[in-house]
């Protein structure tokens, strides 16, 4: 499979490891708007014959490509996605789908307009510690699901454009826990309600610590307490979670799952293995959806329900009140 990547330096380095190391995808293309880094990346990687272009509808006219990685900052995915969605070339892009909620539906309806797959890069879900406790909620025998609560706590220190953001931990990270919440409880949420706040020691501009209540269709409440600018006792990036159900207990922490049953000791879940993971994961499944036809997970057309949560979410915080879900 033949690809352009749109963006190649931050996130891109993991998409430019992922289709250097895969045995079924390769470059034939760049897009780059900062030469410095095109020259960086080029030494770096040896991609010395590869050439570089400065907008995707330069390189559509002039490669011919099986699909676009698009791993440019939120606020121009939507012109590049729907540039190469328009040629007829199958995108894989960066989460989130899109910066603002009219976005993300335009992005959906070019691929609905015209049939060409756009799949959203929720790389979260394909981590053994992720598949562990979805087998573990699905296998463990501890009944129905009644209430989750997650606590994520970091503290990193990116600069760029994160750091400018309104929302950063809810809009660029915890669209990852939200989209993990739908994946574990195959259900969607009915209403929110949320609170944020920047502690006076922040580096972020914007709100960079929040708490969220959510309510899903199945009659599960989820509870959710993050923070990005966190001093000290940091979770994982998968976050810790707790399943508080019929029959029992069963916990993520520190990457660590676990089941216990009333009354009784916890047990330590041994973890999934997994050919593939991340990246990769999404990579290969995007090869055979392409090349294959089989059918994608992580579409645009789902990963809206997901984007659709952190867009509720910053309408709960600037209104002060429970949020209905615009695609309930």
């Amino acid at each position: 499979m033949k690809l352009i990547q749109v963006g190649i330096g931050g996130m891109g380095n993991a998409w430019l490891r992922a289709v250097l190391d895969s045995p079924v995808a390769e470059f034939v293309a760049f897009v780059e708007v900062n030469e410095r880094i095109a020259a960086e990346q080029a030494q770096k990687y040896n991609l010395t014959g590869v050439p570089v272009y400065r907008s995707l509808d330069e390189a559509l006219r002039n490669v011919r490509a099986d699909g676009v990685i698009n791993v440019t900052p939120p606020q121009f995915h939507k012109a590049v996605s729907i540039t190469a969605l328009e040629a007829g070339a199958p995108v894989l892009s960066e989460k989130p789908l899109a910066d603002t909620r009219h976005a993300a539906l335009d992005i959906v309806a070019a691929a609905d307009r015209t049939g060409v797959l756009h799949m959203v890069t929720q790389n979260y879900r394909y981590k053994p510690p992720i598949q562990t406790l979805k087998r573990a909620l699905r296998e463990g025998g501890m009944g129905e699901i009644g209430a989750v609560h997650v606590e994520f706590f970091k503290g990193p220190h990116f600069g760029g454009f994160r750091e400018e953001m309104a929302y950063p931990l809810i809009i660029d990270m915890a669209i990852h826990h939200f989209d993990l919440m739908r994946f574990f409880l195959e259900s969607d949420p009915v209403q929110l309600y949320g609170r944020s706040w920047n502690p006076p020691w922040s580096w972020f501009k914007g709100d960079a610590s929040a708490a969220v209540v959510l309510d899903f269709a199945s009659g599960v409440t989820v509870s959710y307490d993050g923070s990005w600018c966190s001093q000290g006792r940091e979770t994982t990036w998968n976050a810790n979670w707790r399943f508080e159900c019929a029959h029992g207990v069963v916990a993520m922490v520190d990457d660590q799952v676990y089941t216990q049953a009333t009354g009784q000791e916890p047990t330590l879940v041994a973890p999934v293995v997994m050919e593939r993971t991340d990246q990769a994961y999404l990579l290969h499944e995007f090869y055979a959806a392409v090349t294959q036809g089989k059918p994608a997970i992580t579409t645009c057309q789902d990963n809206i329900k997901s984007l659709g949560i952190v867009f509720d979410i910053v309408e709960s915080f600037e209104r002060g009140a429970v949020v209905r879900s615009a695609l309930a």
